[in-house]
C-alpha cells in the first residue's frame, strides 16, 4: 500500500518518527515527511540517514497555514505531534490545549482539505478516564478524529481517519528505562514514583506495528490497542539493577503530577463493543447521526466487569521483564551489547 506514496509524520523527529523512518527507509515508499518545529533534531537525522527519500519540513501544528501546505500531495498521515509529558501539561494546560486539541484539529482540517486517504492519529492510555491535562486533552483529539472520520469531505474521498492508543512505550524518549540506566551509571538511587504503580511494556517496534495494523485494518472512526503485557515500576527496577549488575539504592519519591497508579487502554463501555482482532482489539466509532429518534432504543450493550488495563494483563516478573529488555537494542547497546540489528 505504501508502493510510490507519500507518507508525513507529525512530530516526525521523536521516538516515533525515527522507529517509523527504520521500518520504510529501505523500502519502495516515495517520500517521506518529517514535519515538526525542532530543527536541531531535524539536523541531526538528517546526518544520520543521508536519504533523499526523506523530506525535513520546519513547522508548527498550530499554525494552521504551515501544516496545511506541507501536507500538498500527502497519501498518508501519522500524527504523533503532541504534549506528552504528564507534569508539563498539568503545569501549562493552555499550551497542552493549543498543541494536542487544537493543533490536531489542524492536522485533521488539513488533511481534509488535502484529500490525504489515511490518517492515523496516535493517543495514550492516559484519555481512557482523564484525571490530567495531557490524557484529557488526547481525549478531545480522539473525539475530533472520530468527527472529522464523518465528514462529508472525508467520505467522498473515501479517505479513512482513526486513532491508535499506546500504553508505555520502553526506551522513548523522557521515558522511565533510560532514566533509570543512566541513574544506574551514575550510581545515583533509581527514583520510583511509587513500587506498585504498574505500566504496560510496549517497544517502539510494537507502536509502529499499532499504527501499521490499523492503517491497514481501520474503518472511519476506529480505535485499536494493541494487547501488551504489563509490570510493575518496582519490577521494572530490580530487572534492570540485574542487568546492569549494579547495587544501586532505590529511592520512592512519590507520584508526579497528575500520574495514574495503573495504565487503561479500553474502557469498560469500549470493552463493551470492541472487537477482539487476537493481538489487537478495535473500538468502532458510533456512527449515528444526530437524528436519534429514527434508531430503535434498545437497553445498549451490557457491560463487560473489567477495562483493559495494566493491572488485568498479563504480569510479567523479574525474570521475564529482563528476557522483554535485552530484545531492545538501547538497552543492548547501553549494557555493551551487539545490536539485534547488528546481529541480524
Amino acid at each position: 500500500m505504501f508502493k510510490d506514496k507519500v507518507l508525513m509524520i507529525t512530530g516526525g523527529t521523536g521516538s516515533f518518527g525515527n522507529a517509523v523512518l527504520n521500518h520504510f527507509i529501505n523500502s519502495d515508499i516515495k517520500e517521506i515527511r518529517i514535519y515538526s518545529r525542532d530543527e536541531k533534531k531535524q539536523e541531526d537525522m538528517r546526518i544520520a540517514y543521508k536519504n533523499d527519500k526523506i523530506n525535513f519540513i520546519i513547522g508548527d501544528v498550530r499554525d494552521f497555514d504551515s501544516i496545511n501546505n506541507a501536507m500538498a500531495g500527502v497519501d498518508y498521515l501519522f500524527h504523533a505531534g503532541a504534549l506528552k509529558q504528564v507534569p508539563s501539561c498539568e503545569f501549562y494546560p493552555m499550551q497542552a490545549v493549543k498543541t494536542n486539541i487544537l493543533g490536531a484539529e489542524n492536522v485533521l482540517e488539513a488533511a481534509a482539505r488535502n484529500n490525504v486517504k489515511r490518517v492515523v492519529v496516535l493517543s495514550t492510555d492516559k484519555a481512557v478516564y482523564p484525571i490530567n491535562t495531557m490524557g484529557m486533552t488526547k481525549a478531545l483529539m480522539e473525539k475530533m478524529a472520530i468527527s472529522k472520520a464523518r465528514d462529508s469531505r472525508v467520505k467522498e474521498n473515501e479517505g479513512v481517519i482513526c486513532a491508535t492508543r499506546y500504553g508505555n512505550v520502553m526506551c522513548s524518549r523522557g521515558s522511565i528505562i533510560p532514566l533509570f540506566i543512566k541513574q544506574i551509571k551514575e550510581g545515583s538511587p533509581l527514583t520510583i514514583t511509587n513500587p506498585q504503580m504498574t505500566r504496560f511494556m510496549m517497544s517502539l517496534d510494537d507502536s509502529v506495528n499499532l499504527v501499521l495494523f490499523a492503517f491497514a485494518n481501520a474503518e472511519p472512526g476506529d480505535i485499536f490497542v494493541q494487547k501488551a503485557p504489563a509490570a510493575t515500576i518496582e519490577t521494572l527496577a530490580i530487572a534492570l539493577k540485574e542487568l546492569f549488575n549494579a547495587d544501586t539504592e532505590i529511592q520512592i519519591i512519590g507520584a508526579r503530577h497528575g500520574e495514574k497508579m495503573y495504565e487503561s487502554l479500553c474502557g469498560k463501555e469500549e470493552m463493551s463493543k470492541a472487537e477482539d482482532m487476537e493481538d489487537f482489539y478495535r473500538v468502532p466509532a458510533d456512527m449515528r447521526d444526530l437524528n436519534y429518534t429514527k434508531y430503535v432504543q434498545t437497553d445498549g450493550p451490557k457491560l463487560k466487569d473489567n477495562e483493559y488495563n495494566s493491572n488485568n494483563t498479563k504480569r510479567l516478573n523479574v525474570q521475564e521483564l529482563k528476557e522483554l529488555l535485552l530484545t531492545l537494542d538501547y538497552v543492548r547497546d547501553e549494557l555493551g551489547l551487539e545490536t539485534l540489528k547488528e546481529l541480524a
